[in-house]
């Protein structure tokens, strides 16, 4: 057969690849031929809709890496078409490129007893193509629209994730699934959502997440290297990961992980976070990277939302100087409380604390002095209250909401507070502390709180005249 006159039959993109046979897997990868359009898109020019980065010319009979760093998952669907004899289709976007790519292969009959051979034929596009979904098989296109449905109408959103990732983990048959996010410049990464199968017990993530775990995730994005995804079936692709990230490696081996699907989630140029499953289903490989590739683009979508709708609630609802609750966010709690859209225990404690002297020092020493008054005022009465909710009602007003602690407790912590207020090398506070046992209006406990505090503020400035000025 002449390889490239078999190629040149194809309009799209294409080009044939051979696989070395081994006797425990496979070997060398090449590009033997491509036709003029594989070949073109090789060359810089403003008909491609895609830059090949690496500005190597294509020459003929090269092992693949030649062009591009080596990737597991390009390896995996060329060895399922060239030595498993299975034609092999992906709808994926590629952020090495950033372009959609819906890819083709097909094994070819070809007499040689040293490789297998395949075609690799590509189409791209910059935006997603609706009408290549189609040419998705039944079971991926099913289980993708389950997923969209559900994030496109859902009122919760943590829910609806709990419920996605344990459709993913049955969609992998993995006995752990669950989706991370990260934050990279701020080097913190966070649990969204888990679910483990019965069979392995109690098994969560917030075990192993800690300052260091970061580098983890930092180690994965090197790992996958601008690919879609990171699926590891045995341990010998498990020696790839050791051969890049060792430590990650020993913590896998130590967790009896023997296999892992690791899929980034990406949006606007930017990984928010991982989605992943562990010892899946190796039947199942194939859907599961068909299924994931794509769920995650639509899944990372409503993240991104999610988490911007949580930063404009948090600059609506706090107090940017203090990191409190704002006079905002506390008109609205009591509305909820005071309507009966919030239930309320019948015993609660509400306290008011005034800052003493703020005035005195603005006009003393600046109000930058005075903003720092309030920022550490916030902190002790975060440290003092923990746990209660914590607001500032406006200037140097602040009010604690507490409908956990008992009387007692919550009695013993204003005394202390109290008494620290009473030297006026401290922090001072005029506090008015009201606990209701009989579940009356909050408004009512509000007005009384406040009315104490007055009486203390009063109190306060008797026994201190001398604060009166300063």
């Amino acid at each position: 057969m002449d390889l490239q006159e078999y190629v040149d039959q194809f309009d799209s993109m294409t080009c044939i690849m051979s696989v070395e046979k081994k006797p425990n897997g496979y070997g060398k990868m090449r590009i033997e031929v491509g036709n003029k359009a594989y070949i073109d898109s090789f060359k810089r020019n403003n008909d491609n809709l895609i830059d090949m980065p690496f500005g190597n010319k294509f020459v003929p009979g090269q092992e693949y890496t030649k062009y591009i760093p080596k990737d597991l998952n390009f390896e995996n669907f060329i060895y399922s078409s060239a030595i498993l004899k299975k034609p092999m289709h992906a709808y994926i976007h590629s952020e090495r490129f950033n372009a959609w790519f819906n890819i083709f292969s097909l094994p070819i009959d070809f007499e040689d007893p040293f490789k297998c051979y395949c075609t690799y034929t590509q189409e791209l596009s910059t935006d997603i193509n609706t009408n290549s979904l189609q040419s998705l098989s039944t079971k991926t296109t099913s289980d993708v629209l389950k997923t969209c449905i559900k994030l496109r109408s859902t009122k919760n959103f943590l829910k609806t994730m709990d419920e996605v990732i344990a459709d993913i983990r049955n969609i992998c048959k993995a006995n752990f699934c669950c989706i991370m996010l990260t934050d990279f410049k701020a080097r913190k990464c966070s649990l969204l959502s888990e679910n483990a199968a019965p069979e392995i017990g109690r098994h969560t993530l917030m075990d192993f997440l800690n300052d260091e775990f970061i580098n983890y995730a930092k180690s994965w994005l090197d790992i996958i290297n601008g690919s879609s995804c990171l699926i590891i079936r045995d341990e010998k692709e498990m020696e790839y990961i050791k051969e890049h990230s060792p430590s990650w490696y020993e913590s896998l081996k130590s967790a009896g992980i023997q296999k892992i699907a690791l899929f980034p989630l990406r949006y606007n140029d930017e990984t928010i976070g991982f989605i992943w499953a562990t010892n899946f289903a190796l039947e199942e490989t194939d859907h599961i990277k068909e299924t994931l590739e794509l769920s995650t683009y639509f899944i990372a979508s409503e993240i991104a939302n999610y988490k911007l709708l949580q930063r404009l609630e948090t600059l609506s609802s706090t107090d940017l100087l203090t990191g409190v609750r704002n006079r905002n966010a506390m008109n609205n709690r009591v509305i909820q409380i005071a309507s009966g859209r919030e239930r309320m225990p019948t015993s609660y404690g509400i306290i008011f604390a005034d800052l003493n002297s703020l005035k005195a020092v603005n006009d003393r020493t600046g109000h930058n002095a005075g903003d720092k008054l309030l920022v550490d005022a916030a902190e002790i009465l975060q440290t003092t209250f923990s746990g209660s909710s914590i607001y500032r009602a406006g200037g140097d007003e602040f009010l604690i909401i507490d409908l956990e602690t008992p009387k007692e407790v919550l009695s013993s912590k204003v005394e202390a507070l109290r008494e620290k207020s009473d030297n006026t090398n401290n922090i001072s506070f005029a506090i008015g502390f009201y606990y209701e046992e009989k579940g009356g209006d909050i408004r009512v406990a509000m007005r009384e709180a406040d009315s104490r505090m007055y009486e203390d503020k009063k109190a306060f400035y008797d026994r201190h005249p001398e604060c009166r000025n300063r």
